[in-house]
């Protein structure tokens, strides 16, 4: 697939918007993906990556795609990609979400937009506001006193 132009900057949003996510994907362990994506059992990374997102995302908001590999070797270190979909109102990115030992990667795929604008850094910019909009915000514990 041809990569969009603007992708390297949508990369970067997406990339801060999930760091949250990533933080909680990275709980699991390792050989639980590599069992569950060997063995076709993506609804149990999907529902994975549900309770991952359900603290920071409205629902449905991050959601697995169409499953993931597992990159295992004897020789380096395993990875695991994750096909995401990204869905906040008005926009749908598609990308692949890479975990390895000590790093995590973003690669966008696609992004679709519901009304696209002929400028791209003005879809650039809805889409940072969409993600911004579906996110789940703590409020401040209420003072006892």
């Amino acid at each position: 697939m041809i990569r969009q132009p603007h992708a390297s900057t949508r990369e970067i949003i997406v990339a801060n918007a999930i760091q949250e996510v990533v933080s909680e994907l990275r709980l699991v362990d390792v050989a639980d993906y590599i069992a569950f994506i060997r063995l076709e059992h993506f609804a149990c990374i999907s529902d994975i990556v549900d309770s991952a997102t359900e603290l920071y995302f409205q629902p449905r908001t991050l959601r697995l795609g169409h499953g993931g590999e597992a990159h295992v070797g004897w020789t380096e270190p395993p990875q695991i990609a994750l096909d995401l979909e990204l869905r906040p109102v008005g926009a749908t990115v598609y990308f692949t979400l890479t975990l390895s030992a000590l790093h995590a990667s973003v690669e966008v795929n696609y992004v679709a937009f519901e009304q696209p604008d002929e400028d791209p850094e003005r879809n650039t910019a809805f889409l940072a506001a969409a993600l911004e909009k579906a996110r789940i915000r703590r409020t401040e514990p209420l003072a006892q006193g």
